[in-house]
């Protein structure tokens, strides 16, 4: 359970066993839609993998790309509510739709670096883990 504010977010863990396991791909757009979307039917990229970079094209645009993996320890999960709730101060039900351990991770026109805020947080487990574990004196 996640908690913001008074309201309660809860996940029906039962539905993490019936979660698929698809292609992520994180793109570097806004898309002003809430609700279902035919994504396979509008982005079927055809990538191309040269030195270490992959490169494709979104509605004329070029985007380079880099695949990333969740850190040790961590899955990645794609929610879904299950009813949307009248006001914000109601709590939130959501499933879990779909479970992931690695995506790709598009640039505009310029590959991912080790600067990218994306890129920084998959290595932020281990920081967090350097600055608070345990030190052996």
């Amino acid at each position: 359970m996640m908690s913001a504010n008074s309201c309660v977010t809860t996940i029906q863990r039962d539905s993490l066993k019936q979660a698929d396991n698809p292609q992520i791909h994180l793109l570097p757009c806004e898309i002003e839609h809430d609700g279902p979307a035919e994504v396979s039917k509008f982005f079927n990229p055809t990538v191309k993998e040269r030195k270490h970079e992959k490169t494709v094209s979104f509605r004329g645009r070029g985007l380079k790309g880099q695949e990333l993996q969740c850190p040790q320890g961590y899955t990645g999960v794609v929610l879904k509510e299950v009813q949307k709730p009248a006001s914000d101060q109601e709590d939130r039900i959501v499933k879990v739709s779909s479970v992931f351990h690695n995506f790709t991770y598009w640039n505009l026109e310029t590959p991912p670096t080790s600067d990218d805020g994306v890129v920084m947080a998959m290595t932020w487990p281990q920081v967090a883990e350097a600055i608070h574990g345990a030190v052996d004196v």
